[in-house]
């Protein structure tokens, strides 16, 4: 596999890999993408716009120069934008691969951060160096206009020329609130959305904050996917009753809906509507109440996107379709090729019982209930 290094979200070349839930594979373009759904299916994609969340600045205590990269927040209200957790990096650019990226000046309480237009405090440090909770100087709309003027995305070194904002917002984008793209979304557009509604095929929306896919270090990134808000709209719950109750497949278009809807379901698969955060991790003994089938980028061992594919297919399946991906040269990234998995019946294990760590109130950010994020 190779990484794809133009920002095209939808190449005409565009591979698509399809594992049916007998272990089948089959290989197709993914502008036949809707070919692979079948009629009464109900397709739910993140509707999130990508924030600028990479902000260059300083270190006023050091006079150091750093990147800020913004990667949580404890709610999805448009207001709710003073306090954020992030990671810093020192002097640089997403020219410098992540892992090789310079550490900032030692960070502590109360040091200052000049980011642009934009001015922030380090509230307290999260378990980690370089892992902080900010809180923004001004009013909500003082630091939307920071972000939208100095902000850009969030980008790694596979791509060689800068991220306009446009490059990251899928078709459906719509609430500012994802730290990177929901890019699974970028296998969608209008004409496919049209042909679904033809073919007897919903289409409802979620809204995830999608988070950071790497930090640059080891121990950060094992922590991830990091805790996050989403938004269940009422009609989309019951869009998912319904196909449930009547055998539907529902097909999540990415790895933030899969996390959003199986956090938000009831042992039953019973999913309520609202406002979460999802703090699960998705892998290989996660029982899936709610999701039958998935449509990805292509993802490399190792990452959390990857562990997530595990809830879908044996380790069996997943060997020979990564065998496929290499010897087909599959891209990987936000803007690569695409797979459809549909979930293998499994006998739920012990393991798949929730953890305290799912609780919507539980919170990696800190060491106590959400509620102590109100700062």
């Amino acid at each position: 596999m190779i990484a794809a290094s133009r920002p095209v979200q939808r190449p005409p070349d565009a591979k698509l890999l399809v594992v049916d839930a007998d272990g089948e594979i089959v290989q197709a373009r993914r502008s036949t993408l809707v070919d692979y759904l079948r009629r009464g299916d109900l397709v739910i994609a993140n509707d999130a716009a990508t924030l600028p969340a990479s902000l260059a600045g300083v270190h006023l205590r050091t006079g150091a120069p750093i990147e800020v990269r913004l990667a949580g927040r404890r709610s999805l209200e448009v207001d709710a934008v003073r306090y954020f957790a992030a990671i810093v990096f020192g002097e640089g650019d997403f020219h410098t691969p992540t892992e090789r990226r310079p550490a900032p000046p030692s960070l502590a309480p109360g040091d200052r951060l000049r980011l642009g237009p934009l001015r922030a405090t380090i509230m307290r440090l999260l378990d980690h160096p370089r892992f902080a909770w900010l809180r923004f100087d001004g009013s909500p709309s003082d630091i939307w206009e920071g972000l939208a003027h100095h902000g850009r995305p969030i980008q790694y070194a596979h791509l060689a020329e800068p991220l306009a904002l446009w490059d990251v917002w899928t078709p459906i984008a719509g609430l500012p609130v994802a730290f990177e793209a929901p890019s699974a979304g970028f296998s969608l557009d209008w004409r496919s959305l049209a042909t679904m509604k033809r073919r007897g095929i919903s289409f409802a929306t979620i809204t995830h904050a999608a988070g950071i896919s790497s930090t640059g270090d080891a121990a950060l990134d094992a922590r991830l996917p990091f805790d996050e808000p989403y938004l269940i709209p009422r009609a989309t719950a019951i869009a998912v009753r319904r196909a449930k109750a009547s055998a539907r497949r529902v097909v999540a278009v990415g790895t933030t809906v899969v996390r959003a809807l199986e956090h938000a379901a009831s042992a039953r698969g019973f999913v309520r509507e609202g406002p979460g955060i999802a703090t699960q991790r998705i892998g290989a003994t996660t029982h899936l109440r709610v999701v039958d089938a998935m449509i990805s980028g292509v993802h490399e061992p190792g990452t959390s996107h990857y562990e997530l594919l595990r809830a879908f297919v044996d380790e069996v399946t997943l060997r020979r379709v990564g065998a496929e991906l290499e010897a087909s040269g599959y891209r990987t990234h936000e803007f690569g090729d695409s797979v459809l998995l549909e979930r293998q019946a499994r006998v739920p294990e012990a393991a798949d019982a929730p953890s305290p760590k799912s609780s919507a109130n539980a919170c990696r950010y800190c060491a106590a209930p959400a509620p102590m994020l109100s700062l």
